[in-house]
């Protein structure tokens, strides 16, 4: 009579046996594997660095001081010139089609790459393989001649300016193609990021706006940024904003599209 519960028994174990490596292969041991692909970074920065070997600046031209400047000048500037900002969108919008607001990628401090905002200008909109703007440019709209004339363009900037990338004075920002192209006809260019770039600047009050289409165009330019962020003052700041009111309201500037 015992016979048959030991027998029970034997075939419940022996099904136990079998189960177990079973469960074991439900569950293998999970080992940690480094991952093989980090994320890569953004192409623009990468060709940036290899062009330049750009290095982080832990403290820019002007220091805290020059900073705070900009957050307060921009900051009042937005609220002063927020209707203008908005009428000027709108009728961007209405103008031609497309978003009132151009994006690109510009060179910023360090050698780093931001986001500048400005109103459109053109009927395209290029990130990659930028051609410069000539006079008589066909893709420059009705509304963005006027704008481009009155530096009216230039204004979302102070956007950048709030948000540290960009600074109300310092070398004008350029897309990287021509970044990459202007340090190797000047190899001083790499200079200029050791500033924020700026909304005006010392070459634009001395004539250098508009297209560099020409080697003798980069130098000039690239010697007024060079000169500026080598001999900052606050004298000079002052000299460069007194300069730029000058030349948005009195002197015609044959250089400006």
């Amino acid at each position: 009579m015992q016979e048959k519960p030991k027998a029970s028994e034997e075939r419940a174990s022996a099904a136990a046996a079998v189960r177990a490596p079973a469960k074991l292969r439900a569950f293998p041991r999970l080992t940690a594997v480094p991952p093989t692909i980090s994320e890569p970074a953004p192409r623009v920065e990468v060709v940036r660095q290899a062009a330049f070997g750009a290095a982080v600046v832990p403290r820019p031209v002007g220091g805290w001081s020059k900073r705070a400047f900009d957050v307060c000048a921009s900051a009042s500037a937005l609220v002063v010139l927020a209707p203008l900002l908005a009428a000027t969108a709108v009728a961007v919008k209405m103008d031609s089609p497309g978003d009132s607001i151009f994006r690109q990628e510009r060179g910023g401090l360090g050698g780093k790459t931001f986001r500048i905002w400005k109103f459109r200008t053109m009927s395209v909109m290029e990130n990659r393989g930028v051609v410069q703007a000539i006079h008589h440019d066909a893709r420059i709209t009705r509304l963005g001649a006027f704008l481009r004339r009155s530096s009216w363009d230039e204004l979302p900037q102070l956007f950048n300016v709030l948000m540290g990338d960009m600074s109300i004075i310092g070398p004008r920002p350029h897309a990287v193609e021509h970044d990459i192209h202007f340090h190797k006809v000047d190899a001083s260019y790499p200079e200029r990021f050791t500033a924020r770039p700026g909304v005006t600047g010392l070459a634009q009050v001395n004539g250098c706006r508009g297209p560099t289409e020409t080697e003798e165009k980069i130098r000039a330019r690239t010697k007024y940024d060079v000169e500026y962020v080598r001999n900052w003052t606050w004298w000079r700041e002052v000299e460069i904003i007194a300069a730029t009111v000058a030349v948005l309201f009195w002197k015609k500037d044959p250089g400006a599209l």
